[in-house]
């Protein structure tokens, strides 16, 4: 028979294990107390079924939509001036008269 790896064997508890374990938990908490252990720890299974179960559905919903659009970034305000304060040459700053002169580069038809 191949051996187990090690966390299996922990696993494999057998019938006389159990009963051992039992008694010595009747020993250690006393008969009176075995019913209120019992309820405390029935609550706690149900608690963490509900917390997984919860925590499952969350993950699935959250698989299931869409990712959301990336932003765009934001873009600099049209009337700000580069670096220095002064508008660079070819551009207009607001409010002023239109230049008498197309801008380099550009042809009348």
């Amino acid at each position: 028979m191949p051996a187990l790896p090690s966390i299996v064997a922990i696993l494999d508890v057998g019938s006389t294990e159990i009963l051992v374990i039992m008694l010595v938990v009747l020993l250690l908490f006393g008969s009176k107390r075995m019913p209120d252990l019992a309820r405390t720890f029935g609550k706690s299974l149900r608690e963490l079924k509900k917390a997984t179960s919860g925590l499952e559905a969350e993950l699935k919903r959250a698989m299931e939509e869409p990712p959301p659009p990336p932003k765009a970034a934001p873009r600099a305000a049209p009337d700000t001036l580069p670096s220095g304060g002064q508008p660079s040459s070819g551009t207009q700053s607001p409010g002023s008269p239109p230049p008498d002169e197309p801008p380099e580069g550009f042809h009348y038809p």
